[in-house]
């Protein structure tokens, strides 16, 4: 019989954090130690590049990663598909429900880079009716929706009721807001030859942005490229304007103006997830609060990383950013730190400076600085996309999402309205329709 592991390392949550602990660990750690992914999906969400899903300008399954192809399984390494339903940090367990049922695991590590989930309670309505942007799932909600009420129009008479149809408002100017923008009003403009009956001017996008400029992450400059960008391209980008409440039929505005639209995709805030917070952890602002070493502190044992967790930055004292990059290096660190803990080294604080930070604003254009250097148009739109294929596990994936972009750089979005119905869901029409509405509730929701 094979000897019992000496330590056992948990991480929940397979995103770019957890995804990249698990690799880094497997350089780093000595023999004996056990390492266990558990995650409540199969894949990684690549959530930057969800507006493009938005606006066609990806497939789906260029956004999303299989965890056993970002991680090596085997040895000392397994992945393990299941959702968290106790925890007992005393006791060093943890219960999951997985495909066979419910299984006890147990660490002497239990790392937490479980992201966080979109705020539906932040406005009055939002959660009624705004289209949150999180999940492969929204992007691809969000993008049928554009595609039925571009079919509605052509079916409808009224013109009030074609222009309420043809506005699609989206509430936030941050990184999400302006590239679901960006990618909307190029899609539209580019898909509209295939809907006859549908007038240019009866298609508009709207930004709501509380503050004075947008990408308030990046420099006043790139705000203003970006907000140069997508006004010449027809967006209508309100700054200053504070939603106060979403309805069936627009957004209300702090200074009384109703903006009417049927279409509202919320950008704004973030929630803690569930998890988290049924634990009683520290928290801030969502995040659970960890010491400098990404440990949490009371807890030994218990540590957080990515967007979950509230990273000091020993670099300038400043709180490292729920981003990608941030997220990525996080994991390494925490690598290093488990690595010195198993082998009895003293652990280090977190240190890094970013590189640079970009945004994708449509077909071909975008904003980024990288070290240092501001970059915009297509050059930016370049960089962006270079990184992102730069973070793909194999040469093949990276090979065969570089000829579909290469593809959709000369040819119009595609117009598909993917929906899966099995052979024996198919019924009357009246139970299709009801089945149809009850999903778009749903997804809703």
């Amino acid at each position: 019989m094979p000897d019992e592991p000496c330590t056992r390392i948990l991480i929940v949550g397979a995103g770019f954090a957890g995804t990249q602990l698990v690799r880094s660990l497997h350089r780093r750690l000595p023999p004996g130690v056990e390492t266990t992914l558990l995650s409540d999906e199969s894949y990684t969400t690549f959530n930057p590049m969800l507006p493009e899903a938005v606006g066609a300008s990806v497939f789906p399954e260029q956004v999303v990663v299989p965890v056993r192809e970002m991680t090596r399984q085997g040895g000392a390494c397994r992945f393990i598909m299941g959702s968290v339903t106790q925890v007992d940090l005393t006791a060093g367990r943890l219960v999951c429900r997985t495909l066979a049922g419910e299984r006890e695991l147990a660490y002497d590590h239990l790392v937490f880079a479980v992201g966080n989930r979109a705020r539906l309670d932040l406005l009055p309505g939002m959660a009624e009716h705004a289209l949150p942007l999180k999940t492969v799932g929204d992007a691809m909600h969000i993008r049928n929706t554009v595609l039925r009420r571009l079919a509605c129009i052509e079916l409808e008479d009224d013109a009030s009721a074609r222009r309420a149809l043809g506005h699609f408002v989206v509430v936030g100017g941050g990184f999400s807001g302006v590239e679901v923008a960006g990618e909307l009003v190029d899609c539209l403009a580019s898909i509209r030859r295939y809907y006859p009956r549908v007038a240019a001017d009866e298609l508009r996008v709207t930004v709501l942005q509380g503050l004075d400029r947008l990408l308030p992450e990046l420099s006043p400059r790139l705000g203003v490229a970006a907000l140069n960008s997508l006004r010449e391209r027809g967006v209508d980008v309100r700054l200053m304007a504070r939603a106060t409440c979403i309805t069936a039929d627009g957004v209300q505005l702090g200074d009384g103006e109703f903006i009417e639209g049927r279409t509202v995709i919320g950008t704004i805030g973030t929630a803690a997830n569930p998890l988290l917070a049924r634990l009683g952890l520290p928290l801030s602002g969502g995040r659970v609060v960890v010491a400098g070493d990404l440990s949490v502190p009371g807890y030994p044992g218990l540590w957080a990383v990515g967007d979950c967790a509230c990273v000091p930055n020993a670099l300038d004292g400043s709180t490292a950013p729920p981003t990608a990059q941030f997220a990525v290096r996080e994991a390494q660190h925490l690598a290093r730190n488990l690595g010195a803990v198993v082998t009895g080294a003293p652990t280090t604080a977190f240190r890094y400076r970013s590189r640079g930070m970009m945004a994708s604003i449509g077909h071909l254009k975008g904003v980024a600085e990288v070290a240092g250097l501001p970059l915009t148009g297509w050059p930016a739109w370049l960089v962006w996309r270079a990184y992102y294929l730069s973070q793909m596990p194999s040469f093949g994936r990276r090979l065969r999402i570089f000829f579909e972009w290469f593809w959709g750089m000369f040819y119009p979005p595609d117009i598909t309205h993917l929906r899966f119905t099995r052979s024996a869901e198919l019924g009357s029409d009246e139970e299709r329709r009801q089945r149809e509405a009850s999903a778009t509730a749903v997804a809703t929701v």
